[in-house]
């Protein structure tokens, strides 16, 4: 069976992986960042693996994840799937690992294990991280690029199976016209699963690329559209 990174990841990795898969902008920091397919399954990878080999998680578990919209937060959330555990946006009880920003840090403290996340554009570690706590950057770095995942492991966003997720992300790519080649500019945060699934899936499961743009400035749309080689915009 197929997991939710392999629907994600396999149009972009099957064809020129060296190609722009996620371009992120912060219009609020001056941030882009740009991943290709092949970049973008390493962080995948190396999530994946520190999310099974780190913390010991199974597939099945449940792993919370209360993120911003980042190109931080689409690597944690690829691992994830890609390990097979249960994601839950936010804080849930049941969870066995938190993922978080210093931000959110406070609404999942109570997870068993909490792993923050910088949220730096170059994706470098933090300072002066509280003892107990994980650093995302400083660990995910020593894990491996590789993964080969085992199958899913049952729920893979709050109440949705994998073969749901897959399949509410391609329903939304074709009623958007997004099609392998297309590159997607949207300004929608990652906010809930139906968002996750219609702003970050819809367009990698399709074999598209993804031009990600956080705290917009609606000003600076156009012209980007045109730079970045926009063939449609959701907003």
């Amino acid at each position: 069976m197929t997991t939710v990174t392999d629907a994600a990841l396999n149009p972009a990795l099957g064809t020129d992986g060296s190609q722009p898969l996620l371009t992120y902008y912060d219009d609020a920091t001056g941030e882009r960042t740009e991943l290709s397919g092949i970049t973008t399954a390493n962080w995948a990878a190396k999530t994946a693996n520190m999310i099974r080999d780190e913390f010991g998680l199974m597939a099945g578990d449940v792993v919370s994840v209360d993120l911003p919209t980042h190109w931080q937060s689409a690597a944690v959330l690829l691992g994830a799937w890609w390990a097979g555990v249960h994601v839950r946006l936010g804080y849930s009880d049941d969870a066995a690992l938190a993922f978080c920003s210093m931000a959110t840090l406070e609404r999942v403290d109570a997870a068993p294990e909490i792993a923050v996340v910088s949220l730096d554009p170059f994706g470098m570690p933090m300072r002066d991280l509280p003892i107990g706590l994980t650093d995302y950057a400083a660990s995910v770095r020593v894990h491996g690029d590789q993964f080969h995942p085992t199958g899913p492991g049952g729920p893979a966003l709050d109440d949705r199976s994998v073969d749901e997720v897959i399949a509410e992300a391609r329903e939304f790519a074709v009623g958007a016209g997004i099609v392998a080649g297309s590159r997607i500019m949207t300004t929608r945060p990652w906010d809930d699963p139906g968002n996750v699934i219609a702003n970050l899936l819809a367009t990698l499961v399709s074999g598209g690329s993804l031009v990600q743009v956080a705290n917009p400035d609606i000003a600076k749309l156009p012209a980007r559209a045109e730079s970045e080689k926009v063939t449609a915009t959701l907003t």
